[in-house]
C-alpha cells in the first residue's frame, strides 16, 4: 500500500482532540478521526498486528507506520533476538511489599480442602450456580438465563485490544458475553485490570462456570479477556484492608499458559471476597466436589472426534499382526497393568503367562510393547519403564528372555538397542528406591545408551524461567543471556536429539529399540512419538497426529491430570510439569524446519496447548485409559478432535506435500532452535510477532471467498426451491422452471 492520492487529507498531521489519549502499543502513530478517514489504508495496518492484538477500525497510513519504531521490522541480528519499543508511561503496577494469602496454597496434595475423584457428578452448588457467591441481581439473573450466543473458538488466544467506532460508540459493549451450551454465568463486578502493558483500565467482570470474561468500560480502548478457569494455576489476595496506595487491593491470578493476571477491588466492604470465593470454587471445581466443565459442556459437532483413534485399525494400517507380533487382549480389566491400555502388541512367541511374569520386573507392570513397525525392515520401537534391579542387583529370567525375543522378532539383528531417556547418574540413583536399568552382565544380547534428559522438576523449573523473561517484559538488551538462563532450549535439543537417534537406528535396519526412563509414561513418550512422526508420514497429517497423541500420550497412560493438575487448586504439587508442552514444541521446532511436511498450521498446535488447560474437552482428563473408562469420558464429554475436524480447513498448512515414506531428520543443534514466540510471547503487545506468509494469508483469503460463494448459491437454491413450492399465480417464466441455480466461480 502506498501513500495517500494527492489531494486527500493528511491525517498525519492531524493533532488528536482535546482530552484525548493516544491508542497503546503505538503511542506514537498519528491519529485519524473523522468520517472522512480513507479506509483503504485498515486492512494494511490490521495485518501488522500481533495476534493479540484485536483489528483497529481506525488505521494509520503506511507513511506514518515507517516512522513508528513499533511498526518496523525487527532486525534480529543473531537468532532469537526480540524487538520492543519503549514501555508506555501508563505502566502502572501497585506497590510492592503488600500481603498475599493465598488460595489452594495449604501443605499437601489435596490442600486443606481436601480432594475429590475427578468427573464427580455436579451436586446441587452445580444446579444452582449462585449461591455461595451472595444474591445475583436483576440484571445477572437475566444474562444467565439469556440464549447461548455462538462462541468464537478462538477466544482461548485473545487479549484483544478493539478500538472505539468513529461515532464514539464502543460496539462491544452491548454484545453479549459468549457462552457455550452447558454455561451458565455465576456473576460479575466492576473491577480495575491492572494491564501490565496499558496500565490501569476499568471494566467489567463476568464470571461462568467456565470463563473469565473481562469487558473494558472506557471510552478509548475496549479491551477484552477471555480466561478459561482451567488455565487459572493459583489465586492469591493482594493487600489488605489497611493497604494504602492505589490499586493495591485486589486478586493477583497466576495463569498456565504464561500469562498473570491482576484485578483492584474497592477496600470497603470486603468487596473482593465474593469473587475470591466464586473464582475458587469454579477454576478447582474437583477441590469443592464439583465436576469439571467438561462434563457439563453440551457442545455439538458435525463430528465425533471419538471415533478418530482405533487401536485394532491403527495397528493393522501398521500390517499388525503378523507372524512375529500378536494383538493380545491380557490387560482389557486393566488388570496386568493399570496405566496401559486394554489392547496391546507383543511377541507372538510369548505367551500371556509370560507377560504377566515379566511385569513383576517392570516398574508399575509397564511391560515392554510394540509401538511401531518399520513397514519393509520390520525393525520395531518397543516402549516401558524400567527394571527393578534395585541395589542389590536383581536379576529376572523372564524378563531378559522376554527381551530376546523382541530382537529375534527381525532375524537380521543381532543386538537390542536400549535407550535409556534419563542421564546416568539419575538411573544409577533410581536403584536406590529399586529401579535401575539392564546391565550388560544380565543383557547379554542388548546396548544400553544414555540420552541425557531431565527429569520433571528440571522442566518445571526451566519453564518457570522462560515465564519470567517474557511475561510481562522483556529485556531486549539482555534477551539472548536470559534466554540461554532458562536451558529450556537445552532440554529442546536433547529431546529432539533422542528421538532422532531412535529414528535412524529403526530407519537403517540396524536394530530394534526399546526406548523408556524411570515409569515409562513422560520421556519415553517424547521420544517414541516424535521418533514415529520422523518415521511416518502419516502421523504428520491433521487426522494422524491426533492418532499419534491418542496412542502414546493418552492411551499408553502420560500423566495429564498430575502434570497439568486439571481443576485442583494444589498449584506446589511436585508432580507438575509441562512434559507435553515440550513434545509441541518439538513439533513446532521441526515444522520450522520441514514448512511442507506437516498438513497442519502452527495454530493446530496452539489450540491443542489451550485445550490441554482449559477443560472445555474430555481429550486430556485423567491420567490413564483406566480412569476414563471409570469416569464414562468417552460418553460423557466431547473430544477436542470433534471441534479440529468440524473445521479442518482453518488448521490446514497451505504448503503441505504429502510424501510416502519420507524420514524428517530435524537438525537439533542451538543454531537451528528457537524459542517459540507466538506461544510463549503470544501476550505481549510489544513483541514484533511472526507475520503469516504471504502466500499463506492469500490461501485463506481464497478459502473465505470460496465459502461465501458457496453460502451464496445455497441462498440462491433455496430462494429458487421456494419458489417452485408456491402455486403459479402467472404462466410459468423460465427461471420459475428451473430445478437448481448453477453459479460458476
Amino acid at each position: 500500500m502506498g501513500r495517500p492520492r494527492q489531494g486527500s487529507r493528511d491525517y498525519a498531521s492531524q493533532p488528536p482532540p482535546p482530552g484525548a489519549q493516544s491508542n497503546f502499543p503505538y503511542r506514537d502513530g498519528p491519529w485519524h478521526l473523522g468520517p472522512a478517514h480513507p479506509q483503504r489504508h485498515i486492512a494494511n495496518y490490521n495485518s501488522q498486528l500481533p495476534p493479540c492484538v484485536g483489528p483497529f477500525k481506525m488505521g494509520f497510513p503506511a507513511a506514518s507506520r515507517a516512522k513508528s519504531p513499533a511498526l518496523r521490522s525487527c532486525s534480529p541480528g543473531r537468532p532469537g533476538a526480540l524487538f520492543l519499543p519503549p514501555a508506555p508511561s501508563r505502566d502502572a503496577v501497585p506497590p510492592t511489599g503488600t500481603g498475599r494469602r493465598a488460595a489452594g496454597g495449604g501443605r499437601g496434595r489435596a490442600g486443606r480442602g481436601g480432594r475429590t475423584p475427578e468427573g464427580a457428578e455436579p451436586g446441587p452448588a452445580a444446579e444452582q450456580p449462585g449461591n455461595g457467591g451472595g444474591a445475583r441481581s436483576p440484571r445477572v439473573s437475566r444474562m444467565a438465563s439469556a440464549s447461548t450466543s455462538k462462541y468464537n473458538s478462538h477466544s482461548l488466544e485473545n487479549e484483544s485490544i478493539k478500538r472505539t467506532s468513529r461515532d464514539g460508540v464502543n460496539r462491544d459493549l452491548t454484545e453479549a458475553v459468549p457462552r457455550l451450551p452447558g454455561e451458565t454465568l455465576i456473576t460479575d463486578k466492576e473491577v480495575i485490570y491492572i494491564c501490565p502493558f496499558n496500565g490501569p483500565i476499568k471494566g467489567r467482570v463476568y464470571i461462568t462456570n467456565y470463563r473469565l470474561y473481562l469487558r473494558s468500560l472506557e471510552t478509548d480502548s475496549s479491551l477484552i479477556l477471555d480466561v478459561p478457569l482451567g488455565v487459572i494455576s493459583r489465586i492469591e489476595k493482594m493487600g489488605g484492608a489497611t493497604s494504602r496506595g492505589e490499586n493495591s487491593y485486589g486478586l493477583d491470578i497466576t495463569c498456565k499458559d504464561m500469562r498473570n493476571l491482576r484485578f483492584a477491588l474497592k477496600q470497603e466492604g470486603h468487596s473482593r471476597r465474593d469473587m475470591f470465593e466464586i473464582l475458587t470454587r469454579y477454576a478447582f471445581p474437583l477441590a469443592h466436589s464439583l465436576p469439571l466443565f467438561a462434563f457439563l459442556n453440551e457442545e455439538k459437532f458435525n463430528v465425533d472426534g471419538w471415533t478418530v483413534y482405533n487401536p485394532v485399525e491403527e495397528y493393522r494400517r501398521q500390517g499388525l499382526p503378523n507372524h512375529h507380533w500378536r494383538i493380545t487382549f491380557i490387560n482389557k480389566c486393566y488388570e496386568l497393568c493399570d496405566t496401559y491400555p486394554a489392547l496391546l502388541v507383543v511377541p507372538y512367541r510369548a505367551s500371556d503367562d509370560d507377560l504377566r511374569r515379566v511385569a513383576t520386573f517392570r516398574s508399575r507392570n509397564r511391560i515392554p510393547v510394540l509401538s511401531w513397525i518399520h513397514p519393509e525392515n520390520k525393525t520395531v520401537i518397543v516402549r516401558c519403564s524400567q527394571p527393578l534391579v534395585g541395589m542389590s542387583g536383581k536379576r529376572n529370567k523372564d524378563d531378559e528372555k522376554y527381551l530376546d525375543v523382541i530382537r529375534e522378532t527381525n532375524k537380521q539383528i543381532s543386538k537390542l538397542t536400549i535407550y535409556d531417556a534419563r542421564p546416568s547418574v539419575n538411573a544409577v540413583a533410581n536403584k536406590a528406591t529399586g529401579g535401575g536399568y539392564e546391565s550388560d552382565d544380565a543383557y547379554h544380547n542388548a546396548e544400553l545408551f544414555f540420552l541425557d534428559i531431565h527429569n520433571i522438576h528440571v522442566m518445571r523449573e526451566s519453564l518457570k524461567k522462560v515465564k519470567d523473561i517474557v511475561y510481562p517484559n522483556v529485556e531486549e538488551s539482555h534477551w539472548l543471556s536470559s534466554l540461554e538462563s532458562t536451558h529450556w532450549l537445552e532440554h529442546i535439543k536433547l529431546v529432539l536429539t533422542g528421538a532422532i537417534q531412535v529414528a535412524d537406528k529403526v530407519s537403517s535396519g540396524k536394530s530394534s529399540v526399546l526406548v523408556h526412563c524411570s515409569d515409562g509414561w513422560d520421556r519415553t513418550a517424547q521420544l517414541t512419538s516424535l521418533a514415529m512422526l520422523m518415521l511416518d508420514s502419516f502421523y504428520r497429517s491433521i487426522e494422524g497426529f491426533e492418532i499419534l497423541v491418542q496412542k502414546e500420550w493418552i492411551s499408553f497412560g502420560h500423566k495429564f491430570a498430575s502434570r497439568i493438575g486439571h481443576g485442583d487448586k494444589n498449584h506446589t504439587d511436585a508432580d507438575r510439569s509441562p512434559i507435553f508442552l515440550q513434545f509441541i514444541d518439538c513439533v513446532w521446532q521441526m515444522s520450522k524446519q520441514f514448512p511442507t511436511a506437516f498438513e497442519f498450521n502452527e495454530q493446530f498446535l496452539i489450540i491443542i496447548l489451550d485445550h490441554l488447560y482449559s477443560c472445555r474437552f474430555g481429550t486430556f482428563l485423567f491420567n490413564c485409559e483406566s480412569a476414563r473408562e471409570r469416569q464414562k469420558v468417552t460418553e460423557r464429554t466431547v473430544s477436542l478432535w470433534s471441534l479440529i475436524n468440524s473445521n479442518k480447513e482453518k488448521f490446514k498448512n497451505p504448503f503441505y506435500t504429502k510424501e510416502i515414506n519420507r524420514v524428517l531428520y530435524p537438525v537439533a543443534s542451538m543454531r537451528h532452535l528457537e524459542l517459540w514466540v507466538n506461544y510463549y510471547i503470544r501476550w505481549n503487545p510489544r513483541i514484533k510477532q511472526q507475520q503469516p506468509n504471504p502466500v499463506e494469508q492469500r490461501y485463506m483469503e481464497l478459502l473465505a471467498l470460496r465459502d461465501e460463494y458457496i453460502k451464496r448459491l445455497e441462498e440462491l437454491q433455496l430462494a429458487n426451491s421456494a419458489k417452485l413450492s408456491d402455486p403459479p399465480t402467472s404462466p410459468s417464466s423460465p427461471s420459475q422452471m428451473m430445478p437448481h441455480v448453477q453459479t460458476h466461480f
